[in-house]
C-alpha cells in the first residue's frame, strides 16, 4: 500500500455520527495491543452536530509522531461535505479508496486524485443484521486488511460497547466478524506491519498527556471554562484530580477561571488552567497579575485557527505571539512548547516544576493537532519528585519582606497563615515589603528582580532538542517539530546531513545556547504553521541567525508533512547553487 514500506496510512470518513473516529480509535488499541504504533489525527466540522467527520491514520513498526505525504487507504462511510476534507486527505494514482454503492457517486474532487476505486457494500451488509452499522464492518475489513489477531478487536469491541448492552454487543461483533469475512473473501492487498520490538504500549492524547504531566508536576488545583480543543485535559482530569486529593472547578468564564488559579496558587496549592486562543485573551491581566504578585501557575493553551473564533476545530501555530508577548507591561514569564504528543508529559511537568521554582507563570502552547490526536507510545520512564516552591518560614525575628531584592531573583513566599508572614500581594507595584508604591526606584527594582529570575536561572539542556549534523539547519518548535525529523531522515537518505533544533523553552530566549549551536551553519530553514513567520520573527528579534535563511510558514488547517519539508529544502539548496 505504501511507498514508505514501513508504514501504512488510513482515513475513515464519514457524517457527524457516523463512526468514523470510533472505528480509529479500535484500530489504533488494537495496533498497541500488537505491539505496533501508529497515531491518529481527527478532522471534525465546526457544526455543534452533524457536518463531516474523519478519523486518519498512520500505522508503523516504529514510532511515528507525524501525517505522511498521503494515503495509502481511505474508507467513506458516506460522501457528506467531501470537499471539505478531501485536501486533508491526499490521495494519487497508488491510493485505495473503498466507497458504498449506496452513497452515489464518488464526487469528483476523490477521482480526479486517480486513486483506484472499490465498491463495497457496506450498508447492506450493516443492514443484514439485526442493529447493525457500517463503522464495525469497516473495523472488521480493516482488522483483516491488515492481518490482525480478530481475538483482540473482539476483546475491544466487547469492551466499548459493554454498557450499551448485550444486544448492542452482539450486533457489533456481527458487524466485525461480517466484515473481517468479507477481506478474507476479497483479498485486497497491504504488507503485513511486523512489530520491531514487542512490548507494553500507550495510547494517549496530547490533551490526555499534557493533563498527567501536570499531576506529576504536583498540581492538585485546576480552574477552567471549556473551549475546543483543551476541553479534554479537564475532562481527563477531573476525577484523578480528585483521587489523589485535588480539585477541579469549572469556572463560569476564563476571567473566573485565571483568578480563581491565581488565588489558589496564593495559598499554597499547585493550580493550572487550561484553555485555547480566545480563552487566553481574556486570561491575559489574570496572568499579569501573577508576574507582579510573583505567584507561580500553569496555563496549557491548545492553539487553534485564528483569529477570533477562527476555525475551532482544526490546528495552526499562531498563538505563538500572544503568548511570548500578550500581557501588558514588561511581564517576563514562561513560555514552552511540547514537540510530539508524548512530550506533552515531560513539558507539562517541566513547566509545572520551574514555575514553583521560579515563582511566575508558565503558557504550555500545544495545538489541536497534538491535543486531540491519539498515538501509541512506549511507556515514558517515571518522573522525579514535584520541585517545590521557597516557603517563607515562621519564627524569623526579621520583619518579612516577600519581595526581598535577592542574587537570583526568587524570594520565599508565605503561605497564608503562616505566623510573621503576612503580605499584601496585588498587581500594584511595590515595595520590597509588599506596600503598594509608584516610587520610579522600587519600580526598577522589582522589574529587575522579576527579569533577573529567568535570565540567570539554569535551564540546562531542556531549552530544546538537537538531532544530526551538517552545515544545513532546520529550526522550528511544537507539533512541527515530528514532520522536521522525519524529514531529515529522508534527507540523510539522500546524502544531506541535516541538522534539526527544536526549541521547546521559547521563552525566555536561549540567546547563548542558540547561537553556540549555530555556528558552523551555513544555511537554516525555519518551519513553522503560521501566515505570518510568527516564530521566524521571533528568531530574529532574538537571536543572529546564518546569512542564507529560509522560511517555510504555512498556517493550518493542512497538517506539515515530511514530504513539504524536503521540498522546502531541495528548494533552499537550489537557490544557494
Amino acid at each position: 500500500m505504501s511507498t514508505h514500506t514501513c508504514t501504512h496510512s488510513i482515513a475513515f470518513t464519514g457524517s457527524g455520527g457516523s463512526g468514523a473516529i470510533t472505528v480509529g480509535n479500535m484500530l489504533l488499541q488494537q495496533a498497541a495491543k500488537n505491539s505496533l504504533y501508529g497515531i491518529m489525527r481527527r478532522s471534525v466540522g465546526p457544526q455543534i452536530r452533524g457536518g463531516e467527520s474523519a478519523a486518519m491514520l498512520r500505522f508503523s513498526a516504529h514510532p511515528v509522531s507525524c501525517p505522511d505525504d498521503r494515503f495509502d487507504l481511505l474508507i467513506a462511510f458516506d460522501w457528506l461535505n467531501a470537499e471539505r476534507f478531501a485536501l486533508e486527505i491526499p490521495l494519487d494514482s497508488n491510493s485505495l479508496v473503498i466507497s458504498d454503492p449506496a452513497n452515489g457517486d464518488v464526487p469528483e474532487v476523490i477521482t480526479q486524485t486517480g486513486a483506484t476505486i472499490i465498491d463495497v457494500p457496506l450498508k447492506a451488509m450493516a443492514k443484514e443484521i439485526s442493529g447493525g452499522r457500517v463503522n464495525m464492518i469497516g473495523v472488521g475489513l480493516l482488522t483483516a486488511l491488515m492481518d490482525m489477531p480478530a481475538d483482540t478487536a473482539v476483546d475491544i469491541i466487547t469492551s466499548t460497547f459493554s454498557k450499551k448492552g448485550e444486544e448492542a454487543v452482539k450486533s457489533s461483533l456481527d458487524c466485525f466478524h461480517a466484515g473481517y469475512k468479507y477481506q478474507l473473501q476479497a483479498k485486497l492487498s497491504c504488507p503485513k506491519l511486523i512489530a520491531s520490538n514487542p512490548g507494553t504500549r500507550w495510547d494517549i492524547s496530547g490533551n490526555e498527556a499534557a493533563a498527567l504531566g501536570a499531576l506529576q508536576g504536583g498540581v492538585r488545583f485546576v480552574a477552567a471554562y471549556p473551549i475546543t480543543p483543551a476541553t479534554e485535559v479537564l475532562e481527563w482530569l477531573s476525577p484523578r484530580l480528585e483521587k489523589i486529593g485535588g480539585s477541579l472547578m469549572q469556572a463560569e468564564d476564563e476571567l473566573a477561571s485565571i483568578n480563581m488559579v491565581v488565588g489558589a496558587s496564593f495559598g499554597g496549592v499547585t493550580s493550572m488552567t487550561a484553555t485555547s486562543g480566545p480563552g487566553l485573551s481574556l486570561m491575559s491581566e489574570g496572568i499579569g497579575l501573577a508576574v507582579a504578585s510573583e505567584i507561580p501557575l500553569v496555563v496549557v493553551n491548545v492553539t487553534r485557527g485564528g483569529p477570533s473564533t477562527g476555525i475551532p476545530t482544526k490546528s495552526e501555530q499562531s498563538d505563538l505571539n500572544i503568548a511570548l508577548y500578550g500581557l501588558h507591561g514588561d511581564a517576563p514569564h514562561l513560555v514552552l512548547a511540547p514537540q510530539n504528543i508524548t512530550d506533552c508529559i515531560a513539558t507539562t511537568r517541566w513547566a509545572v516544576q520551574l514555575t514553583e521554582a521560579l515563582q511566575t507563570p508558565a503558557i504550555v502552547l500545544t495545538d489541536q493537532f497534538l491535543g486531540q490526536s491519539r498515538c501509541i507510545t512506549p511507556v515514558p520512564e517515571s518522573p522525579g519528585l514535584p520541585t517545590s516552591r521557597e516557603v517563607a518560614k515562621s519564627g524569623n525575628d526579621k520583619v518579612y519582606e516577600r519581595y526581598v531584592i535577592t542574587e537570583s531573583g526568587i524570594s520565599p513566599i508565605a503561605v497564608p497563615g503562616t505566623a510573621g508572614c503576612s503580605y499584601t500581594a496585588d498587581g500594584l507595584e511595590h515595595k520590597t515589603s509588599g506596600q503598594p508604591s509608584s516610587i520610579a526606584t522600587d519600580h526598577h527594582d522589582q522589574l529587575d528582580k522579576r527579569q533577573r529570575k529567568l535570565t540567570q536561572f539554569e535551564f540546562g539542556d531542556n531549552w530544546a532538542d538537537i538531532k544530526g549534523e551538517g552545515q544545513l539547519a532546520i529550526i522550528t518548535w511544537g507539533s512541527s517539530t515530528a514532520a522536521v525529523l522525519e524529514a531529515a531522515q529522508r534527507l540523510e537518505l539522500t546524502g544531506l546531513s541535516v541538522k534539526v533544533i527544536s526549541i521547546r523553552l521559547l521563552a525566555p530566549a536561549q540567546t547563548d545556547a542558540l547561537e553556540a549551536e549555530l555556528i558552523n551553519i551555513d544555511q537554516a530553514l525555519i518551519v513553522e504553521q503560521s501566515h505570518s513567520e510568527q516564530f521566524y520573527h521571533y528568531l530574529r528579534a532574538h537571536y543572529t541567525l546564518p546569512k542564507d535563511v529560509s522560511v517555510y510558514a504555512e498556517p493550518g488547517p493542512l497538517a506539515i508533512t515530511p514530504g513539504d519539508i524536503t521540498n522546502a529544502v531541495q528548494q533552499l539548496r537550489g537557490q544557494a547553487s
